[in-house]
């Protein structure tokens, strides 16, 4: 596991596009595992810029997303498919074919599952997996429990998620209950793992889910056993870490 501390947000999401873009360079047609949320934004940002200025080439990317919000259509505005293509999709010259988040209005949840499941493996699994990480540990939407997900699965939402997620609608009773989200194990088949975090709020959990023992009650810990996981956070986010 290698850590870089920044010295902000900014930074934080300059350094975290840095690696994707070297990703993207290295080898063109290769899969990115993306994430959703406030913490990703500046890097898809910075993704965005250096693809302006003719950096960065997305003509043979292909993507997975790590999740999305069950019973959302894709022209909602809160939904992951909305997200991606407000943020990075829509900015880029990514074929919109070789883009796939989980599909919200699939109503049989196990058929939804086994076929995001299968199209990750058809493509050769993910080269590099974006990640944040929850106040709780979770990373995706896989929650605190008793024992570690394997598979992409349907997930009923935490109070503590739903109270987070709470902002980006117009109250507390729109923010969806249930979401489909890549299994731990899916996650840690990626070949390389990329997690930002940022802020002071981040810190205790940067210092349980790292320095901590690995448990599935702080899913986050699972990746202490990851081969190649790169952690970007800045200083308030690290402040909790042991020297």
């Amino acid at each position: 596991m290698k850590i870089y501390a920044t010295n902000d947000y900014q930074e934080m999401s300059r350094k975290a596009a840095n690696i994707l873009s070297a990703q993207v360079i290295l080898k063109p047609d290769c899969v990115l595992g993306l994430a959703t949320g406030s913490t990703p934004i500046g890097t898809y940002d910075q993704l965005v810029d250096w693809y302006k200025k003719g950096d960065v080439d997305f003509s043979e990317v292909k993507t997975v997303n790590l999740d999305e919000y069950r019973g959302l259509t894709r022209d909602n505005d809160q939904s992951y498919y909305y997200f991606m293509h407000e943020h990075l999709f829509d900015r880029v010259n990514i074929k919109e074919e070789n883009t796939h988040v989980p599909d919200g209005t699939e109503p049989d949840a196990q058929k939804e599952c086994d076929r995001y499941e299968a199209l990750i493996e058809s493509m050769g699994g993910v080269d590099i997996q974006l990640l944040g990480l929850g106040h709780n540990g979770h990373i995706g939407f896989n929650e605190p429990d008793s024992v570690f997900p394997q598979r992409t699965h349907c997930v009923n939402l935490t109070e503590s998620t739903i109270e987070a997620n709470k902002r980006f609608f117009a109250s507390a009773d729109d923010v969806p209950r249930q979401a489909y989200t890549m299994g731990i194990g899916t996650i840690m088949k990626a070949k390389k793992i990329l997690l930002i975090v940022n802020g002071e709020g981040k810190a205790d959990i940067v210092a349980k889910a790292f320095f901590g023992p690995v448990t599935p009650e702080v899913p986050a810990s699972i990746l202490q056993l990851h081969r190649d996981v790169i952690i970007v956070a800045d200083k308030a986010a690290l402040s909790k870490v042991p020297v």
